[in-house]
This record gives C-alpha cells, sequence and structure tokens, in this order.
C-alpha cells in the first residue's frame, strides 16, 4: 500500500471517503474491478463487489459508469495498456511483430484472451459496455496500429493504394477470429505469419 493509501485509510471517519482526492478513487475502483475481472471473470465485476474491495461507495460507481460492464472495458484497457505499447523503431516489419507478438502473448500467456473475449460476448447485448470498449480500448488501438502505418508510408516502406485500415483487420482481426473461434491455435509464429503475408503478399510478380 502507498503512503498516500496509508495516509487517507487513517484520517479520522468525520472527514468521509469524499476527503479523497478523485484521481485516487478511481484508479482505485479501476484497479478493483481489473483483479475481480481478471481472476474471477466478467460475471464478478459488479458495482456491490467492487465497492467493497476499492473500500468505495456505489453511489461513486454509479456517477462514473453508466454499468458495470462498462467499468469492466475500462478496468480491462488500464490492466492491459503498458503491456500493448507501440514501437517505433523505424522499422515497420519489426514493430508490427514486436506489437502483434506482445498482444498474442498477453491473450495466451496473461489471461488477457478469457477476459477480452468475454468482453466481446457481453458488449453484443450491452450497449454500455460496447460503447465503452470502444472507447476505451478497441478504437485508440486501432488508432495507434494506423498512425504507425501512416508513419510507415511517409517514410516510403509501404505503397500507396491500399486501406491501412483493412491492414490492422488482417492483422488484429485474424488473432480475434482464432481467439473467438478456436479451431486453430493462436500463436507466435502464427503472428510472425500474419505480418509477412500483410506486407509482401502471396502471390509474385505483383506490384
Amino acid at each position: 500500500m502507498s503512503i498516500k493509501s496509508v495516509s487517507s485509510a487513517a484520517l479520522p471517519e468525520r472527514r468521509g471517503r469524499g476527503r479523497r482526492p478523485a484521481a485516487e478513487v478511481r484508479g482505485r475502483v479501476v484497479d478493483a474491478a481489473a483483479t475481480l475481472l481478471f481472476e474471477q471473470g466478467l460475471g464478478a465485476v459488479t458495482f456491490d463487489k467492487v465497492a467493497a474491495l476499492a473500500a468505495s461507495s456505489k453511489t461513486t460507481l454509479y456517477k462514473w459508469w453508466p454499468s458495470a460492464g462498462a467499468l469492466a472495458a475500462e478496468a480491462y484497457f488500464a490492466r492491459v495498456e503498458h503491456s500493448l505499447e507501440f514501437p517505433d523503431t523505424g522499422g515497420i516489419e519489426a514493430d508490427l511483430r514486436t506489437q502483434l507478438r506482445a498482444f498474442v502473448h498477453l491473450m495466451t500467456e496473461e489471461g488477457a484472451g478469457t477476459v477480452i473475449v468475454e468482453l466481446i460476448g457481453a458488449a453484443q447485448t450491452d450497449p454500455a459496455l460496447r460503447a465503452a470498449f470502444s472507447a476505451a480500448y478497441s478504437r485508440p488501438r486501432r488508432d495507434l496500429a494506423i498512425a504507425a502505418l501512416q508513419r510507415a508510408r511517409d517514410r516510403g516502406q509501404l505503397r500507396d493504394g491500399f486501406s491501412l485500415d483493412v491492414i490492422v483487420d488482417q492483422l488484429w482481426g485474424a488473432c480475434y477470429h482464432r481467439l473467438l473461434i478456436p479451431d486453430e491455435p493462436l500463436t507466435l509464429e502464427f503472428a510472425d505469419e500474419l505480418v509477412r503475408n500483410a506486407l509482401h503478399g502471396a502471390v509474385p510478380g505483383r506490384d
């Protein structure tokens, strides 16, 4: 526990929890939600359980999130963000391979695959979760990938005349496909092959 947290917890009860800075309270709530999400699954992320674990009030949670699903989506991104930083070494093929490998490792070795499958499934019937997932995770991730591809195009590493959005869908969409329909494994070797296919193609002699 941090010094700041200890000091806050040690305040006399009459001062109330509302004395804690909002950013600290929000951080504790998001961290509590992420812990429940990764350890027990999406069904465990309820306002009752999160509030109890974060030593917060349900009123605070209802003020900041329209649903427990929306909170879960934000908590997921907060937990995985550090693992999905997009490198920029000046070489787009190496950068894509590094990022896609990090994504696959996160999904298969760190428990995020099961969580994101649950979130995607629940998002089909939970509009608040769907909006939060897009705003906090999927749209920012897509924008980072598009920006990386655009930098590569500006450096002359990618030719004009094709959609950067489609490249993103080819790479990450294929990974999500194997997560959601597990007929074939999601592996690091698969990630490498995706990058090779996307950047070099399969038909010889084509521009």
